[in-house]
Formats: C-alpha cells, structure tokens, sequence
C-alpha cells in the first residue's frame, strides 16, 4: 500500500462553524480558560468530561445550523473535597451558561480518570491489611503486584454513601514483561475511597492458589514460530476511494452524513441521508455494560460501564494501515481532554474504507436467457477502543441498496479468576485459570428523522394461523403489524422465533403503492441481562432488560442509564423517561437498541480470544419504489476472471 493511499484529517481548525462539528483543539482551551475566569478551575479541580453541547435537534434543522450558537459541556470534579459540578459553556459568547453542584448520592459520580488508576494503586499498596492478604498467599514483592482499579457500583452499606469509590482486585506478573491476567490473586478485594485516599474496607474471603502458568500471546516462547503459509493479500483501488470528505462531511453511492466522536461515545454519525432523504439524525452506541455472575463475597459487584464510568472514547486506539484497516484509508483524529482539561490528539482514531462484499444481487432467466450479477459493497466507518483487559472494535456499515449495520466486536484478555472446581460461574480456560460468567451488553441510540420526524414504530412480526375454515390443509401464515403508541409500551423484547422486527416508518409519506415510508430495525435476538430483577445491576442498567426501548426525543436525554451511572443507585435514564408515557404517534421518536453477548468462555478464547460479534442491521422497507442498486454497474474484466476483452462486462 503506498503512501499516497493515506488521507489525513486535521481536527486542529479554528472555526467549526456548524453547530454539530465536533469540538476543536481552540475550543476546548477556550472552555478551560471561561471556566477558570469564570472561579471554576483550581489546583484541584479536574475534567471528567469535555464534550460538544448538542443544540436541539429542530434548531439545528429550522435554521441549517447557520446561527445556532456553539456551546460545550463540562463536568468537573475537585479531587480534594470530591465535589463534582455539570457546567455548560457558551463558546460563542465566552461565559458560562449554566453550572450545577451534583449530589453524589442522588446524580451519581462523574466517571473514573486516568489519575485514579495510578492513585488506587499507590493507596492499596499502602494498606497494611492488602499487603498482610498478599503475604498470606506468599506475594511479598509488591512491584511486581498489578491491582486492578474497577468501578464499584451502587453503595451498599451506609458509610459507602457519597464516598467517590473504586473496588480494587490484583493481579500479580512474575517479571515486567509477564501479562497479569494469567495470575489473579483472587478472593480479596480493596474499596478504595479516591477523596480520602484510603482503604475503607478489605474483603480477604478465601486462600485460594494463584496460577502459576504463563501466557503471554506477544512472546514467541509461548506462541511458537509463526507459520508462513500464508500469502499476501493487496487489497487496490488504482482510480481512489468512491467516497468524498469536505471538513467531517462524506459522500459516498448517494448517501451523505458527518462524522463525529464524542470522549464517552466515541464514534458518531449524524444527519445520515440517502439520495438527500433523511433516515437517522444521530446514531451511537450510547452505553456498554459487561456484569459478572460470580456470586462471591470478592466478586458481586463485579460490572462496568464502559461508556458512563470509563469514558469509553476517550480509550481511542491509533489505528494502523494494514493491521487494524486494509485498503484505501481515509483516518480522522480524534481530540480528547485528558484530566486538567488540555486537548490531546489521537492520530488515526477513525478509519473510514470501501469494501467488496460479495453479490449484491443476481438472477439467470430461464426464459430469455439473460445472466446478471452486481456486486455488493460497503462503506465502513470504524474505531478501536482498550477498556482495561478487553478490547472492542465498532463498525459501522453503510451498504448501497441501503442497508445501516453497527457491528461490534470483542477480543483482548479475558478478566481472569483462579478456578475452583464444580464451581457454576466459570470454566476453566488454563491450568488452574478460570474464565468468569459475563455478559457484553451494548445500547445504541439512533434519533430517528425517516423522510422527516414525523414518525411511528410498528412491531412487525410472523403471525401463523390456526387450521380452519379460512386455512383448511394448514399451510396459512401472515404477519400482524402493531403499533408502540406510547412510551409505557416502548420497552420491547425481540422474538427469533417469530422474526419480529421494529419498522420506523413516516405516515406523511407515501410510496407509490400508497405504503407509508419506513425503515426496519433487525435484532439478532441474543439474551438480555440475565441478573435476577432485584438486583443492583438490573436497576442500574434497567436499558439491557429489554432488546428495545422506545421514546420521543428529548434533548436532554442521551444516555440509557442518565448522566452518570457511577455509583448511581438506579432507575435512570429509561426507566424514568418512559414512566412519562408519552404519546409515540407520528412523532420524533429515539430507539435505544440493546444487543450483546453471553460469554461462556471457551479454551480457544486464552490467551487472547479472537473476535466475538455482535450487532443489528437497518433495512429500508417501502423507502423506496423499487430496487434502489438497478444502476449498479457491472463490474468489468480488469477486476473478475473472462475471457472477454478488457472493459467488457464479465458478470452479465
């Protein structure tokens, strides 16, 4: 691949006059400075959060974005005293718009920082009480010790109450170059208050044997000689990328959209269209929960929420050509706060390529002879993030007959435990190693605007029918189209059995056959949270009780667990705004989609486990008159095997 194949976005621009570009470098040092005139900023004080304050989706669509003012949201946190403020600054006049003291017992904390990793660290290696637990399991060199600051979910004893918390577990390496995981120190763990910078509480549970085997994927000690049977595969395109980007804006087949990225989010696409017909005005993976099984005094608590407790964006990955993306690649940086509220540029966040993927439509006509076959091919907009062990890629799909697919992907190392056996809650993946129970649950929220936001949600689903009169040899069977009209009707769950989908369609607009313009959401239809509905996680992440949720748009409302589910005790975000039961049709409406993965782990997922999948796929359905790819090209002899000159068709 040479050079010339890379393109090159600089987020370092001055002016973002769009009220949906994402936030420069300038601006987010401009937010600081308003903040620090403004008596905000001290010694102490730091930046949990820095992100694009959204206006309102109809300010942004009345008036094109032209006048809408810009504005940025910051949540600070005073690590001295562990008071926490939710701050909006208004970029377009300098000042603050608005500040709030957030309550830490009914808002919930600000998510976790980088600075508290290594705090946690020092704090748990200066208890007395851990270092007498290592000792017991014969760990007396602490620096080989890695403790594992976790977020610590609800409080649940009283003086847990407001504390700022992390719940610390420990792996131990047998030198620098040794990964931990392959060595939990299991049955103890520290709670950690970050404010007072102590150990509160220590659970020293059971002495269990630390495995002692090592595993290390990157050591060719370990791995073997890696084979060299396989042969290269070049993936060219001589005449460039079909696709088109002015500033964060790309064209690509007729569809059209902006790029994105948010430091809790992530990647995020909005005002996606198609042929100028709007379908989506915002789409992201808004929260990722992963809760455990295991029911054991060190480990109950055990769930993470990667976008609202550890900002999931702002673990980006630089993406590399060739190994994280092949063909021709167009990369755009990222900007991100880190924790005083400086900017930091992440090169090559997003990769944005074109795909083959294989036939997109074919037919040989027995009657006139005719023999055609199109090609299918994909748009993909992607990035990478590291959330502590585990490793997660979010792929968007753009298809050309329409088509939107988010598929995400799992690897890295599992989070380990020393395995006991017959117990329920593991298997054993190595020696002595266990592999917990977990799930991997993801919500994505996509703002719904097809062909404008007037819209309905119709659950569409297989309806079979009894034999009788109307179907006397029992081969009948239709489909029952029902609508959500209201939001206490919105949380729904996906039937496989039935292929119920969710149809998102526009009253106002009509095909040409007189049906109402839509687009269908498909579920893949996987388990939701498996917790029991008491517990602390069901009401925390209430989003991943059910596959679908329901509601009309509101600004406010972005993430499916509310603001901060650090610590949060529960009943945010969904639960809450559905309990409004507000009325759903024709009108603008936000799906919030839960999908994810049931991890039993396997032997094959040690030492790093290959790539786990999981998503949802968009289809239109009477968006349009007919086949929309009817003016796909077919591809000609200088890209498929023929026997006929070059130029001339080789799939018709």
């Amino acid at each position: 691949m040479s050079s010339t194949a890379l393109h090159q976005m600089d987020p370092q621009r001055p002016d973002a006059a769009h009220p949906l570009a994402r936030l420069s470098a300038e601006e987010m040092r401009q937010a600081r400075s308003v903040l620090s005139a403004a008596g905000l900023v001290g010694e102490s004080t730091r930046f949990t959060y820095v992100g694009l304050e959204e206006p309102a989706k109809g300010e942004v669509l009345d008036t094109g974005g032209a006048v809408v003012p810009r504005r940025a949201r910051v949540i600070l946190l005073d690590v001295a005293t562990g008071r926490a403020t939710d701050t909006v600054v208004s970029l377009s006049k300098g000042e603050v718009d608005s500040r709030r003291l957030l309550d830490p017992v009914r808002d919930g904390q600000p998510a976790i920082m980088l600075e508290e990793y290594i705090a946690a660290d020092e704090i748990v290696k200066a208890d007395e009480g851990w270092q007498a637990a290592m000792a017991r399991r014969g760990i007396t060199d602490l620096d080989l010790v890695c403790p594992c600051p976790l977020s610590a979910g609800a409080a649940t004893k009283p003086d847990e109450q407001g504390r700022r918390m992390v719940r610390v577990l420990s792996f131990v390496r047998h030198r620098e170059a040794d990964h931990p995981w392959a060595h939990p120190v299991d049955g103890v763990v520290a709670f950690v208050d970050l404010t007072e910078r102590r150990v509160i509480e220590l659970i020293d549970d059971v002495l269990l044997p630390v495995p002692a085997e090592e595993h290390n994927h990157d050591d060719p000690a370990y791995t073997g000689p890696v084979r060299t049977t396989l042969k290269p595969i070049e993936i060219t395109q001589p005449e460039g990328p079909s696709f088109t980007v002015d500033d964060d804006v790309v064209s690509w087949e007729g569809w059209r959209f902006r790029i994105g990225f948010d430091a809790r989010e992530g990647l995020t696409l909005h005002q996606l269209s198609l042929h100028g017909r709007d379908i989506v005005y915002r789409a992201s993976v808004a929260e990722m929960v992963v809760p455990y099984a295991d029911p054991s005094p060190a480990r109950w608590w055990q769930n993470y929420f990667d976008a609202g407790e550890y900002s999931l964006g702002a673990q980006v990955n630089a993406l590399q050509l060739g190994c994280d993306c092949l063909g021709e690649i167009h990369y755009f940086d990222a900007v991100v706060a880190d924790d005083l509220g400086e900017p930091q540029t992440r090169p090559n966040a997003i990769c944005m390529h074109e795909e083959d993927f294989g036939v997109l439509w074919k037919h040989t006509d027995l009657f006139t002879g005719s023999s055609e076959t199109r090609r299918q091919r994909r748009l993909v907009i992607s990035f990478f993030v590291t959330v502590g062990n585990y490793d997660y890629g979010f792929y968007w799909y753009l298809y050309l007959d329409g088509t939107i697919e988010l598929e995400c992907k799992a690897t890295g190392v599992m989070f380990t435990s020393s395995y006991v056996p017959g117990t329920p809650y593991a298997d054993e993946v190595a020696p002595g190693l266990g592999g917990p129970y977990h799930q991997h649950m993801w919500c994505a929220r996509l703002d719904m605007t097809v062909d404008g936001v007037a819209n309905t949600v119709n659950e569409v689903q297989l309806q079979r029918v009894p034999v009788g009169p109307d179907n006397p040899h029992g081969n009948a069977f239709t489909k029952s189209v029902t609508p959500v009209e209201r939001e206490s009707q919105g949380a729904r769950m996906a039937e496989p059995a039935s292929a119920r989908a969710w149809h998102v369609v526009n009253p106002d607009k009509l095909n040409r056959l007189g049906q109402p313009v839509g687009y269908a959401l498909y579920p893949q239809g996987q388990p939701v949270l498996a917790a029991d509905p008491s517990a602390s996680i069901s009401q925390r992440a209430a989003f991943a009780t059910h596959h679908l949720w329901v509601t009309r748009y509101d600004p406010a409302e972005r993430y499916p667990s509310g603001d901060l589910p650090n610590q949060h005790a529960g009943g945010a975000g969904l639960p809450a705004w559905t309990a409004r039961d507000g009325d759903l049709r024709a009108t603008d409406v936000v799906l919030w989609h839960t999908f994810g993965l049931t991890h039993f782990p396997r032997t094959e997922d040690w030492p790093v486990m290959p790539v786990d999948r999981a998503g949802f796929v968009l289809k239109p359905v009477g968006f349009f008159d007919r086949n929309p790819t009817l003016d796909v090209p077919a591809s000609t002899a200088s890209h498929c095997a023929s026997d006929k000159s070059e130029g001339d068709s080789c799939c018709s």
